[in-house]
């Protein structure tokens, strides 16, 4: 899967819901990154992420772009592009990750990291 899946909202009497996935194999988790703290400069090769910013305070490089995403707002990840997340605010900054393909913690390459975890 290298495109953006669709995402759709739906409206209930008492409130609403939007949907990220549907009846795809994918991985979700939520990802808290302390204030000052920084994730490595990072890609993938099997498989893409959506990610769901949470709290104010992202700072995400993306390709050669850096945002500062607002919560509720998503960005997608294709497998390949060279991306990072930093918390930049006082208070911690979470994500929701959803990854489509194989997920494997392996299937991280660093290409720059400040806790010393880029290989030889």
């Amino acid at each position: 899967m290298d495109q953006r899946p669709q995402s759709i909202k739906v409206d209930k009497p008492w409130g609403k819901f939007e949907q990220y996935t549907h009846n795809l194999p994918c991985t979700v988790k939520i990802i808290t990154v302390a204030p000052g703290g920084i994730l490595s400069r990072q890609y993938h090769d099997r498989r893409d992420e959506l990610w769901v910013i949470l709290d104010p305070g992202a700072k995400v490089e993306l390709g050669d772009k850096t945002l500062y995403p607002d919560p509720e707002e998503k960005l997608f990840i294709p497998r390949g592009t060279i991306h990072r997340l930093a918390c930049v605010g006082d208070s911690p900054v979470r994500i929701l990750e959803i990854s489509f393909g194989v997920f494997d913690e392996e299937d991280i390459v660093r290409l720059e990291d400040v806790y010393g975890r880029v290989g030889p």
